[in-house]
């Protein structure tokens, strides 16, 4: 093998192996976080957080990937002003003094081809916990739209409000427990 032709064979081996890897911008439009919770055991009361950004890193190829979601606290939205202020103040979010919550997740376990799940961490209100989000679906396709590849899916965990300090109403107006949703879609760069 001549030395033009070994050039060219490492430069293609070091392309083969970083073409894998693939930065990825969270989508604001299409991407929604949420939370349910029962209200005094007769219903299901739903809130969302209008106002997130992040990115993802991903490597199908290698089984890995990052992820990292910043929450703006003060878009919290329940459909009703009076809980949104309540929801903002001390007693649950304190949005005055923690602005943000954030998800870095670093573990990507996959399920066949797909992601399976993706742990990290959840920090809110100056504390950070473990969280392992489950993907309930994720696949990647090409967008005609944006003429990249766009990955996505729905993801939920459980939660324990209160290792967060979000204690207020415990346990008669409302449970410990949270159902965290998280529907994502990610557009290559």
């Amino acid at each position: 093998m001549n030395r033009y032709a070994a050039a060219a064979a490492c430069a293609l081996a070091v392309a083969a192996a970083s073409a894998g890897a693939a930065d990825y911008a969270i989508d604001p439009t299409h991407t929604f976080v949420s939370f349910e919770l029962p209200h005094l055991g007769l219903s299901t009361q739903r809130v969302r957080f209008d106002r997130k950004e992040g990115s993802v890193r991903f490597d199908r190829a290698a089984r890995s990937g990052s992820v990292e979601i910043t929450i703006d606290m003060a878009s919290v939205n329940s459909g009703v002003a009076a809980l949104d202020g309540q929801l903002r103040g001390k007693d649950f979010f304190d949005v005055d003094q923690h602005p943000t919550a954030r998800f870095v997740g670093r573990d990507f376990a996959f399920t066949g081809d797909r992601v399976g799940t993706v742990a990290g961490s959840l920090t809110m209100r100056g504390r950070t916990h473990p969280v392992s989000l489950q993907a309930v679906r994720f696949d990647c396709y090409p967008s005609p739209l944006f003429r990249r590849e766009v990955c996505g899916g729905d993801f939920e965990a459980v939660l324990r409000r209160s290792l967060w300090g979000v204690g207020d109403g415990l346990p008669d107006a409302a449970p410990d427990e949270v159902r965290l949703r998280v529907q994502v879609e990610a557009i290559r760069q």
